[in-house]
């Protein structure tokens, strides 16, 4: 039986947070290789320490675009804002290791006479959708994305300046009648410039926290929590290594739904980690916002080479309008869920990722250029239609 009310949490972590500086470099390598080429393939892995960055993994693609990479990468860590002692984007060491993809993987992925395109890996992924906010997200990495991605437009526009690029949020909200109905609790940790004690960054950052929720959701006073430690000067990549793809759930649903396992920053769309991942969002959005089900979770499953999907499964819960298995009968012909199906109908053979490596790759607006295109409700009436 599920339960009706109780307290569930989801993090978030901002753009300057070590590993989501890794994930930003690792998917602005991609999009300048798809710049290059849309058929590029890339698979490319950043680590981030104290004035150092490693690129390494697999391309396939123009060679003059290697050339470029370092350049790429302290591009993007002077976006974030790093220009401390201990992580400069002038100063820092990069050292890059990205060699030439694997033909054994080549041969089984690409298309080939009769052959269609195969899955970039084996694996399964997971969409899901929900009406708890206007984004169709759920609400506690709703909000936590909301905190910190103002207060990273504040810091970027000047407005403060005593915020340093690396943050942390944590949002825990009370359910009833399995409805989010007010803050528990809430947890900012952000950097900040010497000199400012807990008690100023509380009051900077309350704010943004108020402004985040709905009215009289706050929670009681003695449940916010702002730099706990009491100092946090120290921050980003100095301050701790980062590596691409260690925030998968960030990057999702805040543990709301299930993970297959998959990273996807780095990754070209061939690779269905991100790739499925992307349409199975874009299938149970449309199937919430088509108002069949107050939630939707779906699962695709993949073999290495192979076109096809393995599995396609649907769980609607006990509220739907319709039953699952239906939705599993016609979801795949509403969309060819092949990975050349998947990239040609949401356009993701472009340079539209390093957008994405903070702040949470679902729940927001797609963008004129084809960005984050999965999050589209424009199957509504074809699913509708074919049910």
């Amino acid at each position: 039986m599920t339960r009706s009310s109780y307290l569930f949490t989801s993090e978030s972590v901002s753009e300057g947070h070590p590993d989501k500086v890794s994930d930003r470099i690792s998917d602005a390598v991609v999009d300048a290789y798809l710049a290059a080429d849309p058929g590029a393939r890339v698979a490319a892995e950043t680590l981030t320490t104290t004035n150092r960055i490693v690129l390494a993994g697999e391309v396939r693609g123009p060679a003059s675009v290697l050339d470029q990479v370092e350049q790429i990468a302290r591009d993007c860590v002077r976006d974030i804002g790093y220009e401390q002692d201990g992580f400069h984007w002038k100063d820092a060491a990069v050292e890059v290791y990205l060699h030439s993809q694997s033909a054994d993987i080549a041969q089984g992925v690409d298309a080939a006479g009769n052959k269609d395109e195969g899955a970039g890996d084996q694996g399964l992924m997971f969409g899901y959708a929900c009406d708890e906010t206007p984004s169709l997200m759920p609400a506690p990495i709703h909000y936590s994305h909301v905190i910190l991605r103002e207060m990273g437009a504040a810091r970027h526009a000047g407005k403060e300046k005593g915020l340093g690029p690396d943050s942390k949020s944590q949002v825990t909200l009370r359910y009833e009648n399995g409805k989010p109905v007010g803050a528990q609790s809430v947890v900012v940790s952000t950097q900040h410039t010497e000199g400012l004690s807990q008690d100023d960054i509380r009051e900077i950052v309350r704010p943004y926290v108020l402004g985040a929720l709905p009215d009289g959701w706050m929670c009681a006073e003695d449940e916010f929590y702002v730099n706990p430690t009491g100092k946090f000067v120290i921050g980003g990549p100095d301050g701790d290594a980062g590596l691409t793809g260690r925030k998968i759930i960030v990057d999702t649903y805040g543990g709301a739904a299930p993970h297959g396992g998959g990273a996807f920053s780095g990754k070209d769309p061939t690779k269905v980690d991100r790739s499925a991942a992307y349409a199975a969002r874009y299938l149970a959005k449309n199937v919430v916002g088509a108002g069949l089900a107050p939630w939707c979770t779906i699962q695709i499953a993949y073999a290495i080479g192979v076109s096809k999907p393995l599995s396609f499964y649907v769980d609607l819960g006990d509220d739907a309008k319709v039953d699952a298995a239906q939705l599993e009968a016609v979801l795949p012909k509403v969309m060819d869920l092949s990975p050349r199906g998947i990239r040609e109908h949401l356009g993701l053979s472009r340079p539209i990722y390093a957008r994405t490596a903070a702040y949470g790759h679902f729940g927001r607006e797609p963008d004129a250029d084809g960005g984050f295109s999965w999050e589209r409700l424009d199957l509504v009436d074809a699913i509708t239609s074919a049910l």
